[in-house]
């Protein structure tokens, strides 16, 4: 969303067949709520074309990469590294700490800021290394209960930008929706009304579901740190 720094998510680890639905959600949050681009585990091919034919229709820009080396992107990533576990520092006490790191904070007396750095934003899919926790910068928790890493994503990223992000313009867009107290009226991209859809064709175009983990019972498995590694 940014011209002088990446805002990049990170999905750590994906189990097909499980966690399709979330590691979905993980990048359409991560597209809608501001950040630039989002890489996902190699083995998460259908979630990468969701995520693609929403960016399609709907704008960006917005990058989505299938990775193997997820180790080395986080060893290697030049920036500051945030990430997001049950058992992290509260997010409304770090959020100012982390601005200031990549340069979103507001200008001093003086009009400066600080220098804009890239951001990467880890989610994890499945136990994650201890590794990670080191490596980390910042290690985030919002609330510091179980709940879904979808959510806890969308709360960073506004804490992030400071509610900017809900403002952002779409590039590219084919269609775009009609704000509206009731209905659901999407428009092509010149402006000609497409209708009035239906229920039967969903909330958010999402091909693959209304965004409930079908197996989850709010615990985030991810959370829990495996010393193997």
């Amino acid at each position: 969303m940014n011209e002088t720094r990446e805002v990049v998510v990170l999905r750590y680890g994906h189990r097909p067949g499980r966690d399709d639905r979330m590691t979905t959600h993980v990048g359409l949050t991560a597209r809608a709520l501001g950040a630039d681009r989002v890489i996902f585990p190699d083995n998460a091919g259908q979630s990468a074309e969701t995520v693609r034919d929403i960016t399609g229709r709907f704008g960006g820009p917005f990058a989505v990469e299938l990775r193997e080396d997820q180790k080395a992107i986080v060893r290697d990533f030049e920036g500051v590294v945030v990430h997001l576990t049950m058992y992290g520092e509260q997010v409304q006490d770090v959020a100012g700490a982390i601005r200031e790191a990549v340069g979103l904070d507001e200008p001093d007396v003086l009009g400066e800021a600080s220098a804009p750095r890239d951001l990467l934003v880890v989610v994890g899919g499945e136990k994650v290394p201890w590794a990670l926790y080191e490596r980390a910068d910042f290690n985030v928790g919002v609330t510091n209960q179980p709940h879904s890493e979808v959510a806890g994503l969308a709360v960073f990223l506004d804490r992030l930008f400071d509610g900017a992000e809900l403002d952002r313009e779409w590039a590219d867009a084919d269609r775009r929706v009609v704000p509206e107290a009731t209905g659901k009226t999407v428009v092509d991209a010149d402006g000609d009304s497409e209708g009035t859809r239906g229920d039967s064709e969903g909330d958010g175009e999402d091909s693959e579901g209304d965004g409930e983990d079908s197996e989850g019972d709010g615990e985030d498995e991810s959370d829990e740190p495996d010393d193997r590694d």
